[in-house]
């Protein structure tokens, strides 16, 4: 598995990680060869999220690193807050106070069973946040030990920078959903100076932007279409992508979601992609993807098969 350096931070990242929200299903033993697997496959970046199923998951992926005895030192681990869910699991606020992200930070460190998290992200915008007690509460966690670096998740790149602009620490990656079913960021890139749907810039290019300021982008979901509508992969909706991702898949001899992967990681802007399969033999075949290097062509061709147009 190649390796990526994440926005400045300096960490040697596998260019295709775990992330862990579905774990919370899994027994002790099947959690454990879920990490197994991931590790036999060349990844060692894991990413969870402490609003995730209560916390649960993140206890999963802790105890399944203890379980099959990797040391810290050779893995990355992150996690994410500032997601406040009910009982019910329902979101009912975002919260990037200060009080609130030093004890989420404190109880997720319990559920991981570890003495810090190699990156902490603010994971979804929160408009009454505080600025200075946001600041404040980075300088904390880093003065502590318990956090080496910080990025965000689903945030534009005016909120960067206004959050950039609030803490002291750089801010590295932006978690985003990104893949052949999700690809606004890429349309409008192409239809520039143009009135049609493709041309709408949603999120203030944030392609451009993040490759401007150094930042990696880890792009979430990226077998799905839509917003969790569903996965592409051998979905009848999708028959010119599945026909091409087969052709290219055996023309590589991997899986039609090694190219799936292997489309993300050819664009130079520097994804890394997060996988979330608790299939160990799926997140082999996924993770191939990390070394098939596709050539300029096949990236347009998947691209246009999955729908797009070039204008």
């Amino acid at each position: 598995m190649e390796r990526m350096v994440l926005g400045a931070s300096g960490v040697q990242a596998s260019r295709v990680a775990l992330g862990a929200m579905r774990m919370n299903t899994k027994s002790g033993e099947e959690a454990a060869g879920v990490v197994r697997a991931a590790l036999e496959a060349g990844i060692n970046f894991f990413d969870t999220a402490d609003c995730y199923h209560d916390g649960e998951s993140s206890r999963k992926l802790g105890q399944a690193l203890k379980d099959v005895g990797v040391e810290r030192s050779q893995i990355y681990v992150q996690t994410k807050a500032g997601i406040v869910r009910n009982s019910a699991d329902e979101i009912i606020r975002y919260d990037f106070s200060k009080e609130h992200l030093l004890a989420a930070l404190d109880q997720e460190l319990e559920n991981l069973q570890t003495e810090y998290v190699d990156f902490l992200l603010l994971h979804r915008p929160d408009t009454l946040v505080d600025l200075d007690g946001l600041g404040e509460a980075f300088d904390a966690m880093q003065a502590s030990g318990k956090v080496k670096h910080f990025g965000v998740s689903n945030v534009n790149p005016m909120q960067v920078e206004m959050l950039q602009a609030a803490v002291g620490q750089k801010l590295e990656v932006n978690q985003l959903q990104f893949g052949l079913g999700h690809t606004s960021m890429i349309q409008q890139e192409f239809h520039v100076n143009m009135g049609d749907e493709p041309s709408l810039d949603h999120d203030g290019g944030l392609i451009s932007y993040s490759r401007l300021k150094g930042m990696s982008i880890q792009a979430w979901s990226p077998f799905q279409y839509g917003f969790f509508e569903g996965v592409f992969l051998d979905n009848p909706k999708f028959p010119a992508l599945n026909a091409k991702l087969d052709e290219l898949g055996q023309r590589y001899q991997v899986a039609k979601s090694a190219i799936a992967v292997a489309w993300i990681l050819r664009h130079p802007a520097g994804f890394q992609v997060l996988l979330g399969s608790m299939n160990p033999s799926r997140i082999a075949q996924m993770a191939a993807g990390g070394d098939v290097h596709l050539t300029a062509q096949e990236w347009y061709d998947l691209y246009t098969a999955a729908g797009n147009d070039l204008p």
